[in-house]
């Protein structure tokens, strides 16, 4: 055509065949490229000046703009791929011989299809859902674990004992996650949060007392709860959640 992008149009004596946009067909007087570098033409029309081989849907449409059916402004929205459906057709039917008899007894490769889950992109997904700065935050209908217990200072023989008690009681009624690792409080508390399970358990300064930490991770809630508590609270909390 001799002219970059840009400066290419569709008025032109040379035969060629030129596709369009579905937007295009209702304007009129529009500018285009003179098919010479640094030049357009003004008040170009269709059919008039040139003529469109097929129509489309080719162009990247802009937020609010009206859309080519008529029926609106474009809304623009966000969306995860998290399963994929495939029509197969007979591909793999005939490479395996895979036949049916049809209505006339003759025999016919099969049309396949196949469909699939992304288990790692659906956690992606709810991942992507459900976090703030700090970390994940897990809907309890998928999280790893339903709690995290933390002690705060295992070389303190109240701290670990008590947090060691906790988690065998704990057990036996959810999943938890226990960590009595030898790091200070704030690396644990960060994991924690970085982590995102729903409800965190914390033995800490009052351990001797028989008092804990419990804390929501969704909006960060907490309150000091007696041991002998503990159970109920936590099975009302997570209903609640």
């Amino acid at each position: 055509m001799g002219a970059k992008p840009g400066s290419l149009g569709p008025v032109t004596d040379k035969e060629i065949k030129v596709y369009a946009d579905n937007y295009i067909q209702d304007l009129n007087n529009i500018v285009v490229g003179a098919n010479e570098d640094g030049y357009h033409l003004l008040n170009a029309n269709l059919d008039r000046d040139f003529n469109v081989t097929a129509f489309g849907d080719f162009r990247f449409i802009l937020e609010g703009e009206a859309l080519a059916d008529g029926s609106g402004a474009a809304k623009f929205a966000e969306g995860i791929e998290v399963g994929q459906v495939f029509k197969l057709g007979t591909k793999y039917s005939e490479s395996m011989n895979a036949t049916f008899l049809d209505n006339q007894g003759k025999a016919k490769p099969l049309l396949m299809g196949c469909y699939g889950i992304g288990v790692s992109r659906t956690l992606s997904a709810i991942v992507e859902q459900n976090n703030d700065e700090n970390g994940i935050i897990w809907p309890k209908s998928v999280t790893p674990f339903d709690l995290h217990l933390i002690t705060i200072n295992p070389k303190k023989d109240d701290q670990r004992e008590l947090g060691d008690d906790l988690y065998t009681q704990l057990a036996e009624h959810f999943d938890v996650l226990y960590d009595d690792r030898k790091e200070r409080a704030g690396v644990k508390f960060n994991d924690a949060d970085l982590i995102g399970l729903p409800i965190r358990v914390v033995v800490g300064k009052n351990a001797a007392e028989g008092i804990v930490e419990v804390k929501r991770r969704d909006n960060g809630e907490s309150e000091e709860i007696h041991v002998n508590d503990l159970i109920n609270y936590v099975n009302d909390l997570y209903t609640k959640l």
